[in-house]
Formats: C-alpha cells, sequence, structure tokens
C-alpha cells in the first residue's frame, strides 16, 4: 500500500461479541461495541488499533454499522463520543438517531 492510500476495509457484525468488527485482511483493526434491542442499537464503545489510526477505519466502522442499522429499520443511540460526533459531520445519518417519543420534564 502507498504512502496516503486507504487499506481495504471489512465490516462484519459480531453478535456473539456484541460489536461490529473493522479488518484489514485477517487482522483485526478496529470494533464498535453496541448493546442492542428490538428496535434500537446503542454505539458505546469504539477503538481502532493504533497501526491503523488516520486511515478511514473508524468511519467505515460507522458508516457500515449505521448503514447495517437503518436496513434493519433499527434507531441509533450514540453513546460514544466518536460516533455521535461522526453522525453531526454526516447528516445523511441523523434521521436515524432515536428521540424519546415523551417531552415530559420535571
Amino acid at each position: 500500500m502507498s504512502a496516503g492510500e486507504k487499506p481495504q476495509v471489512t465490516i462484519t457484525d459480531a453478535p456473539a461479541e456484541h460489536r461490529y468488527e473493522a479488518t484489514v485482511g485477517d487482522k483485526l483493526a478496529g470494533y464498535a461495541a453496541y448493546l442492542r434491542a428490538p428496535q434500537l442499537i446503542a454505539f458505546i464503545h469504539t477503538e481502532v488499533e493504533d497501526a491503523y489510526e488516520g486511515q478511514g477505519v473508524g468511519s467505515a466502522l460507522a458508516r457500515g454499522a449505521l448503514d447495517e442499522a437503518r436496513a434493519q429499520g433499527l434507531r441509533v443511540v450514540a453513546i460514544c463520543p466518536f460516533f455521535e460526533g461522526w453522525i453531526e459531520r454526516h447528516p445523511e445519518y441523523q434521521d436515524l438517531l432515536y428521540e424519546a417519543a415523551s417531552q415530559v420534564t420535571d
């Protein structure tokens, strides 16, 4: 891979591990941990291995996981600051965000 070239990242759901995994070749490059309910997925932590920092692995994870959430009709809760920031920068995914039906306050 030449300088500036992004690696080919594969995103897969690993439900037994409660996370989406990003692999480059046969190496785990990062993951996005989640909690899932019938109509909701909450992304709670994202981690990218140091060797893959700045190479688009986090963005590939977010895009892949959110595309799958959309395909499954799930609403998204972005607890993880990475996912929260990524969705803010990509308005085409903001419609996935969960909003509580109740507007009751104290």
